[in-house]
């Protein structure tokens, strides 16, 4: 018979007080801050300038997916140890400076990355990246902290929308440099840029938020390494008997796999299939930032009033609409607009995602739970994108060798593989289907040795 150790008794407020409205705004300009990254780094400037500049041909490529992999594969192993060790020990807020010092300095450090320095810039985009994704669990992490139960849709969707907007205002100021200066400098010193509008961005989350997790001593005899993996392991355990949380994360995984493609390939659809430039490149990524302001505002409210799951389906039906029009659309117009409709949905998606997962936990296990539903992502970050790169290869080569030339090939292929998305979003749409609101419970952080 396993022993039980005496459980520590934790005091507990008798009633949970508001956020104040500084600390919301300081939380709300954390997501203004790393939307920036998001929109430069990840969407519009860096993966173009690696691939083309800095290796360059088909080999530009398959090294950025081999980075993005890598450090989705970092990421994936530590964040749920990373969460159960904050949970426990009350500190988010010293791990999410931690992780944002670091996107903040290897984002800044990708300035120095030229032609031909191909490993130097695999490894500050790698650190970068794991810098930004783990710092991502403990900001959503503070969110039940922040956010009363009847609020909490709203505020995490102003968050979404207001970090839409940092990214529209880092794009602003980078297109006008491309624009008007332009040069390989310009475009290295937009990271350096992107940087400092990140590190300022997220200075009040750090001033003004009070972490209201209350801590614990580790029990006897344990250390926070091996404490970490017990924590990750009950809770993993205590997730599985909140069935409809662990129906939300099944649904998750399903349609996240097709939202994961969607953002990965954005640029690259729309440079196969109506030969986007650069500019217009950033363009497109600034009406789909401006959309998702409007989305994630919208879907707030919805949430709020209908509920996440009523919402979440909403916006998965929208996502689906939007990505089928790929088969139809005649121009560089029509990708815009179509670019438009999938930021307004796409945002909901991921903001209402966010939403349940705060409604699911409490405040000392939001950094586990919100660790599970990281890590439920990462694994789409692996599987979708692999299969989607796979199918439009295969179609490719398909209508290639039927006699249709190469870049009509591509093309054909490249809309063959859409099929892989709408299908990982139909799939989760109908898993979404199956969960109970009415059965919605929180489970309460216990003690270790008590599992």
């Amino acid at each position: 018979m396993e022993m039980v150790s005496q459980p520590s008794v934790i005091p507990v407020p008798a009633q949970k007080k508001r956020a104040t409205k500084r600390e919301r705004w300081s939380w709300y300009m954390y997501d203004f801050g790393n939307s920036a990254y998001a929109a430069v780094v990840l969407l519009a400037v860096y993966s173009a300038y690696f691939k083309q500049t800095v290796v360059g041909g088909a080999e530009g490529s398959r090294l950025w997916g081999l980075s993005v992999g890598i450090a989705m594969l970092v990421v994936a192993v530590t964040s749920p140890v990373l969460g159960a060790l904050a949970d426990y020990s009350a500190t988010k807020k010293k791990v999410l400076f931690f992780f944002t010092s670091m996107a903040v300095v290897f984002t800044a450090l990708l300035f120095f990355v030229q032609k031909g320095d191909v490993l130097t810039g695999m490894v500050f985009f790698i650190l970068a990246e794991i810098g930004y994704r783990n710092a991502q669990v403990f900001y959503n992490a503070l969110l039940p902290e922040i956010a009363g139960e009847d609020e909490i849709g709203r505020i995490s969707g102003n968050g979404w929308a207001i970090g839409s907007f940092g990214g529209i205002v880092c794009l602003v100021i980078v297109l006008a440099l491309i624009m008007f200066v332009g040069g390989s400098f310009v475009i290295r010193l937009s990271f350096l840029i992107t940087a400092v509008f990140f590190a300022l961005a997220t200075l009040p989350v750090f001033l003004n938020v009070k972490e209201r997790a209350i801590p614990r001593s580790l029990p006897k005899g344990e250390n926070y390494i091996t404490f970490s993996f017990r924590r990750l392991a009950r809770t993993v355990r205590v997730a599985w008997k909140n069935r409809e949380f662990m129906k939300f994360l099944g649904s998750f995984l399903v349609f996240n796999h097709g939202i994961i493609i969607t953002l990965d390939f954005a640029a690259i659809i729309g440079a196969v299939l109506f030969g986007l430039t650069q500019t217009q490149l950033i363009i497109f990524m600034m009406i789909v930032q401006v959309t998702s302001v409007i989305g994630a505002f919208l879907f707030g409210r919805v949430t709020d009033r209908l509920g996440g799951k009523v919402a979440l389906m909403i916006s998965l039906v929208m996502m689906t609409l939007t990505v089928s029009a790929l088969f139809v659309i005649p121009s560089v117009f029509w990708f815009y607009v179509v670019g438009a409709f999938a930021g307004f949905s796409l945002t909901g998606v991921q903001s209402v995602s966010r939403t349940m997962v705060g409604e699911y936990t409490s405040e000392d296990t939001s950094a586990e739970y919100f660790s599970l539903f990281s890590t439920t992502g990462l694994v789409a970050s692996f599987i979708g994108p692999t299969i989607f790169g796979f199918v439009t290869l295969a179609a490719t080569r398909a209508f290639n060798a039927s006699g249709m030339e190469l870049i009509p090939a591509e093309q054909a292929g490249t809309r063959a593989a859409t099929i892989v998305i709408i299908a990982f979003l139909v799939l989760g749409l109908i898993a979404l289907s199956f969960i109970s609101n009415e059965k919605k419970v929180k489970v309460k952080s216990q003690p270790v040795d008590e599992i």
